[in-house]
């Protein structure tokens, strides 16, 4: 059996409020080698039964569906083993960090094209974070420019200042070659930099400390006299 024989198929389910936008999604990935549609919805009471039937790996959910229906279909499919995957309609700091503390998989903007929407639900069905880069480089902006960044944040000033300017380029999508390149040190230096903050935050890779910032809960890491 070759490689793409014994690939699983990612199945979908769509619990989005457009029925236009559901029909066209629904045809773009039905189309995607790998991808399988499980299921359509408009409401996550209709969503539920199509999410316990087909126990899908990926649920596209419509953020606009409102907190207290995403929260509550959240606890359901988490319930049946599924990723899901907000979609939102705007740039935005606030429904990013809910979306991840409700334990979505990622947040994708409508306004991004099929082909990331394609990457973004293989990543997610992986078991990685998918966040959108424009969300992200808000966040970068947040720690770089607000008075209220990592230097004033209770806990943050713990960090030293070289794991700040990682961190700060780790959350604006720079590679460890081009952090090292601004920082004036070896790419091999700020891996080493990078290991010590996935240890002190107790994580494992960037996405997971991308939603510990996005979280808000970097303050946790404690001094290490970097």
């Amino acid at each position: 059996m070759n490689d793409q024989e014994s690939k699983k198929e990612i199945r979908i389910v769509l619990l989005l409020e457009h029925g236009l936008l559901r029909a066209s999604l629904a045809r773009v990935l039905a189309s995607e080698p790998g991808f399988q549609i499980a299921g359509e919805a408009g409401t996550s009471a209709e969503a539920w039964s199509l999410v316990e039937q087909s126990s899908p790996d990926v649920v596209l959910l419509d953020l606009e569906l409102g907190a207290e229906e995403a929260t509550a279909f959240m606890s359901v499919a988490q319930g049946q083993g599924c990723k899901v995957l907000m979609v939102a309609g705007r740039v935005d700091m606030g429904s990013a960090v809910t979306a991840l503390q409700l334990g979505a998989a990622g947040v994708f903007l409508k306004s991004e094209p099929p082909a990331r929407l394609v990457q973004a639900i293989g990543l997610v069905a992986g078991g990685g974070l998918w966040v959108d880069q424009k969300i992200i480089h808000l966040l970068a902006d947040r720690y770089v420019h607000n008075s209220s960044g990592l230097d004033d944040r209770p806990g943050n000033g713990d960090l030293g200042r070289r794991e700040q300017e990682v961190l700060r380029g780790i959350l604006g999508g720079l590679t460890n070659r081009k952090i090292a390149n601004s920082m004036g040190l070896s790419e091999s230096a700020v891996k080493n930099i990078l290991q010590g903050l996935f240890s002190r935050a107790r994580v494992r890779s960037r996405s997971q400390l991308v939603r510990l910032a996005l979280e808000g809960s970097l303050g946790n890491l404690t001094q290490s006299g970097v």
